[in-house]
């Protein structure tokens, strides 16, 4: 017995060593995963820390380093500026990015649904269609919107930047991948045979189903045209008309002249992602609904 339990004694330590180098990779890893966050989260902090900087202060002081708190003087010369301006540059922004990207879902969940769930002649090269248009650049499409809506006598409009933005050809895509795999041949068949119309199975029963898809697809275009810029400057004369990004971007072109407008312009990008933050922050809930969901099915 003694004899055995020197050698249960002798082997386990050489099971831990053999265990130890396990635990590189992972230490690896996390130390990659922690780099990798501190680089992308260094230029969140370096605008956290400029905006509470003075004018004076963010030039006479490293970018990284906190100097005097004058945030709360920041925000309000922010919303002073010509008249409140920026606050009628983030409404447009939320009317721009907020209408659009539920207009663009539900206008995606539909596309994307039928070309799943329905046979017709030429679905496939209509769906060819819109992968292509998943590879066109936004760049590649503005000057063309912009004869199109000169055509119409439509720029500097509303509209003129409103209505590109409700089309999301990567939405239909992802509508489409998730119909199929979500929303099973016998449930509609079944809600066919209770009488249940095509509208209605589709309101009903295929948006829920689809509800994480859908979450992720309003995201999507909802950042998309949050940051959209090209679209705007091209589109756009009238000040009021402007989304916070195109906005800003005016500050900045003038700070040569007007330095003040440096700070204003820092505080503004700040600002301007909270709305994105709280967007995630909001609908995050639907997405851990779905991988439940889809864990008790499987």
């Amino acid at each position: 017995m003694s004899i055995l339990t020197r050698t249960d004694g002798a082997h386990a330590p050489a099971q831990r060593r053999r265990g130890a180098p396990g635990r590189i990779p992972v230490i690896a890893a996390v130390a990659f995963m922690v780099l990798a966050a501190c680089y992308m989260l260094l230029p969140v902090y370096w605008l956290l820390i400029s905006s509470t900087k003075s004018q004076g202060d963010l030039i006479s002081t490293p970018g990284l380093l906190p100097s005097h708190w004058h945030l709360g003087d920041n925000l309000s010369a922010l919303f002073e500026q010509q008249d409140g301006v920026f606050a009628r540059w983030l409404l447009n922004s939320l009317l721009y990015a907020g209408a659009g990207a539920a207009i663009a879902t539900a206008l995606a969940a539909a596309a994307g649904y039928a070309l799943a769930k329905y046979s017709f002649k030429g679905r496939e090269a209509v769906f060819s269609v819109v992968l292509g248009g998943v590879l066109v650049p936004a760049t590649a499409l503005a000057l063309p919107l912009f004869l199109l809506f000169a055509k119409v006598n439509a720029t500097n409009t509303f509209w003129s930047v409103f209505l590109p933005s409700i089309v999301s050809p990567f939405g239909v895509y992802l509508s489409r991948i998730f119909a199929t795999a979500s929303v099973p041949d016998e449930v509609i068949e079944a809600a066919r045979m209770d009488g249940a119309g095509e509208f209605r199975i589709f309101r009903t029963i295929a948006l829920r189903l689809m509800a994480p898809a859908l979450v992720t697809v309003f995201l999507f275009q909802f950042v998309v045209i949050w940051n959209n810029f090209l679209l705007p400057l091209i589109m756009l004369q009238d000040d009021d008309l402007y989304p916070v990004t195109l906005g800003l971007f005016t500050w900045q072109s003038q700070t040569s002249r007007l330095p003040q407008l440096q700070t204003l312009t820092i505080v503004g990008a700040l600002v301007s992602v909270i709305p994105i933050v709280l967007t995630f922050l909001l609908l995050q809930r639907y997405w851990r609904a779905g991988l439940a969901a889809g864990a008790v099915k499987s």
